[in-house]
């Protein structure tokens, strides 16, 4: 029998463009070593890939986005060449580990797992405390500083701020659900 003791959650990401997979775990692998190596060859060794296979999926990615992820440069007399991540490359490979390394730490937070135990659809939370409540004639702004990663503002109805009576210093979680954020508070 399948006990909670044994399940653990797993996730895998990846980044998008227009639809088309751009950037999983394996390419990420192989822009991180072509960064460190500062080679692709040498890069390939370290992820014990093909050369042909980088080369293709370096180029596969060049093609979705229109711009080069890598740039190779020719040896002199005393030397190989060798590549470098461009701008483009460097960023995409920060967001995904950022993503990866965020969405690692809600799967590891025991509480997170405990919250979705809560009666409601919406399964994205984020935990943290109210720094400023400004209150309008039908919305209210609510800003929330996240334990991890940022600050978040939500709009949400001035009636549901007074109705969970929120106020600077309450810890709450930001519920995302579709195109809003809506606000929780434990009783």
């Amino acid at each position: 029998m399948l006990t909670r003791e044994k399940r653990k959650p797993s996730f895998k990401v990846w980044l998008e463009c227009d639809g088309e997979p751009i950037l999983g775990e394996g390419g990420a692998a192989i822009l991180e070593a072509i960064e460190e190596e500062g080679s692709i060859s040498r890069a390939t060794e370290k992820v014990e890939m093909s050369y042909r296979y980088v080369w293709n999926y370096l180029d596969k990615m060049r093609k979705i986005l229109q711009e080069p992820i890598v740039e190779t440069y020719k040896g002199g007399r005393a030397g190989g060449g060798g590549a470098r991540l461009t701008a483009l490359g460097k960023s995409l490979l920060e967001d995904y580990r950022r993503l990866e390394g965020y969405v690692g730490e809600v799967l590891i937070d025991e509480e997170h797992w405990e919250a979705i135990g809560l009666k409601i659809s919406a399964r994205n939370r984020l935990k943290g405390v109210v720094k400023e409540v400004t209150r309008g004639n039908v919305a209210s702004k609510v800003r929330i500083a996240i334990n991890k990663p940022t600050v978040i503002t939500a709009l949400i109805s001035r009636e549901a701020v007074e109705e969970l009576d929120i106020r600077v210093g309450d810890e709450v979680e930001a519920v995302i659900k579709a195109t809003e954020v809506m606000i929780a508070k434990n009783k």
